[in-house]
Parts: structure tokens; sequence; C-alpha cells
């Protein structure tokens, strides 16, 4: 029941995210302050020092300032430019919005409004030139179908254990290719995300059940692991999805 329950949340939320388009003569933004606050805060296993990012949070609030005065458009942006701003904007406000509440356990518990009906990915809290977001709007509402890349579910971070970790650095436009794949390889060689040591059975992240369909309308899903898993599995591979995990991903002292 409690799972049916989560499905048709999900359904009704996703169906909700559609974003318009906007107008603006805004030009392509350097993400140079993101990629210093991430590269002091963030380390190499994607484990994020949000105590870190509360005592630097005037140069935080630059960085969101730069984002929010910078709707892209693609009159004057290239995609690879509209791409990577989404990507980083999504995780800067992810962690702006823990910054917001911590502590926190969980980025789940983040409340608002109707239990199991709104989440805290529905808290309209991003405002962009006028319009006003929320996570589910950025991720579902623009990222999901304007790229039609399913290695987003690799960049974008939801602050929790069992995502794939935060990219130490900030995507950009001309290193995007190698960081989506980049971080696609790390995502599956990584044993708390996915067990992948045995090509007739394998452990994969819900994120590969919850999203199917965007990874196999780029190809079938075992040829789409192959791509980037650290050893090819069969096709008939026995496939076990993992209990997401949702604490915080927050570096230990």
């Amino acid at each position: 029941m409690k799972n049916s329950i989560l499905a048709i949340v999900l359904i009704v939320g996703l169906s909700n995210c559609s974003v318009k388009d906007v107008t603006s003569s805004s030009q392509p933004i350097s993400h140079e302050v993101w990629d210093e606050l991430l590269q002091k805060y963030v380390n190499e296993e994607g484990w994020v020092n949000y105590k870190g990012f509360i005592k630097d949070s005037t140069k935080m609030n630059r960085y969101l300032e730069l984002l929010k005065n910078n709707h892209p458009n693609t009159k004057n942006w290239t995609r690879n430019e509209r791409y990577a701003y989404w990507i980083n904007a999504y995780n800067a406000f992810t962690v702006s919005l823990i910054m917001k509440h911590y502590p926190v356990a969980s980025i789940k518990d983040i409340k608002n409004g109707i239990p199991f009906v709104n989440t805290v990915w529905d808290i309209k809290f991003i405002k962009i030139e006028g319009q006003t977001y929320d996570l589910n709007n950025l991720e579902h509402g623009i990222i999901r179908p304007k790229f039609k890349d399913a290695r987003a579910h690799f960049a974008v971070n939801c602050a929790s254990y069992s995502c794939p970790k935060l990219l130490n650095e900030a995507y950009t436009p001309a290193k995007l290719e190698e960081q989506l794949n980049q971080q696609a390889r790390a995502f599956l060689v990584d044993k708390t995300k996915n067990i992948i040591e045995n090509p007739a059975s394998i452990q994969l992240s819900k994120i590969f059940s919850w999203y199917g369909g965007d990874f196999k309308a780029e190809k079938p899903l075992i040829d789409y692991i192959n791509q980037y898993a650290p050893l090819k599995v069969n096709q008939d591979v026995n496939i076990e999805y993992l209990d997401y995990q949702w604490t915080l991903n927050e570096q230990k002292d």
C-alpha cells in the first residue's frame, strides 16, 4: 500500500512539473564562484561540508544571485551553456536549502504542505528573473525534457547518501561531456550505490528503476549500463534494486 501511495505521488508530482518558456536577454554566466566553493567544501567522494558552506554563505549567496539574475535562453546561450547552468542551479539551490534548515538528518525532513503529497522538492523557493521554481520544476520540467540525456541523473544531487555524488567542481560547457561521462562511471563503480561484480547478477540503484524510461529511451538498460560499468554484464543478468538511503550526504568531522 505504501509503495502504491508513493508511486501515485510521484506520478502526480511529475505531471505538474511542466514549465513555460521564459523570454530573457541574459548572457551566459561564469560558474567560477560555485567551482571554488565545491572544491573547498566537497571532497573527492562527494561528501559535503555543510558547516563550511554556511560559514562561507556570503560567497554562496553571491553565486545564487548570479543564477537568479540570469535565466538561460536559446538566443544567447548554447545548449551546453544552458545544460551546465541548470545542473549547477539544481545542485546549488539544493545545498542552499540544506544550509537554510541545517542541521537536518535528511533532506526529506524539510517539510512543506500536505504529508505524502507535498515534499521538499515542491517548495517554491527558486526565483530566476521573475519566475519561481521548485526543485521538481528544474529536474522534471527543464533538465529531463529539454536535454533528454539520462546522464543528468548522475549529475543532479539530492543531498543524500544513495544519490550520485556531488561533483567537487562546477559543470562547464567546455567540459560537460567529459564530466557527465565521468559521473556515470563513478556512480556505477561505487559499491555504496551499485554492486556490479558478477556479470550474471547485479544490484543497482533504484534510480535505474524510477527513471528506467529515460535510460531505455537511449538504448536497452543493460547496453546503457555496459557503457559505464566496471565490467560487462550479461544481457540476461539478474537485477535487484538496492534500498535507497536518504540520510544526509554530509562529510564526517
